[in-house]
């Protein structure tokens, strides 16, 4: 799996500007991938003024991001402000090239910024098979509640996924709990993880520090970069987490449970 790592800077609500921005990213990718992950909220940062900026299902930038997804032949997935039936939802979409698509509305909404006054929580989780993997995007806040991340494997080499992904637009000042707890889920769940973040300052004067990463199913970092815009482009081994699980099957000592 080749997986692509877009951490910009974001224009405070300017969806115009981020698509014009991102696209030119992705139209100049030197290498061939199958993946491209973009932050959360990458039309207009991490806002809780929704009624200005949330766009209805179909329209502007879903239609941009099947374009991408069609002219680059890879997934395109990224988080924005959604409109729908009265709700505003802070929605990845999981564009895949031929034009089929899925949905993850963020399950946890982030209470210290009044998130969960402003947005309608997800209900479910997605697990999406591509190219032979089995990937789980989430958003931000979701990667400090162990238990809605958790892969729940029947076997030794049955897994619900192998590939964890996280967008975020998750603040500087809070940069070691990201650090740590990304490495933690990989661990914890023998799954790859990779964490999307956001670089700059918003419209608040919130500092975002980016720290995207790779880590694998170890816990080792394979890649981490703090403070640029940069755009990373990551090999990923089936075998090797398949081989990995085998012979350290922790997951057959874990404790069962049932969320509610």
């Amino acid at each position: 799996m080749n997986i692509t790592l877009l951490q910009t800077e974001l224009y405070w609500h300017d969806p115009v500007a981020n698509r014009a921005m991102l696209e030119e990213h992705i139209f100049t990718l030197s290498e061939p991938t199958d993946l491209i992950v973009l932050p959360e909220m990458f039309t207009t940062g991490f806002t809780m003024d929704a009624r200005a900026v949330a766009e209805p299902m179909n329209l502007t930038t879903f239609r941009w991001l099947k374009q991408m997804a069609a002219q680059t032949g890879a997934v395109v997935t990224g988080s924005y402000v959604v409109q729908e039936k009265g709700n505003y939802f802070n929605r990845l979409i999981w564009m895949q090239p031929d034009g089929q698509f899925d949905t993850y509305d963020k399950r946890h909404l982030f209470r210290m910024a009044g998130e969960d006054k402003v947005y309608t929580a997800g209900t479910r989780r997605i697990v999406k098979e591509w190219k032979g993997w089995r990937i789980c995007p989430l958003i931000c806040y979701d990667l400090r509640f162990p238990v809605w991340n958790r892969n729940h494997p029947t076997d030794s080499t049955d897994f619900d996924y192998d590939l964890l992904l996280y967008v975020a637009n998750w603040p500087a000042v809070r940069r070691n709990p990201w650090n740590i707890l990304l490495q933690a889920r990989a661990i914890e769940n023998l799954s790859y993880v990779v964490g999307v973040n956001r670089v700059g300052t918003d419209h608040a004067g919130h500092l975002y520090s980016g720290d995207s990463a790779v880590i694998d199913f170890k816990g080792d970092v394979l890649f981490r970069q703090s403070d640029t815009e940069i755009i990373h482009h990551q090999t990923l081994s089936l075998d090797e987490l398949r081989a990995f699980r085998e012979k350290f099957p922790a997951n057959l000592d874990a404790d069962g449970f049932s969320l509610e």
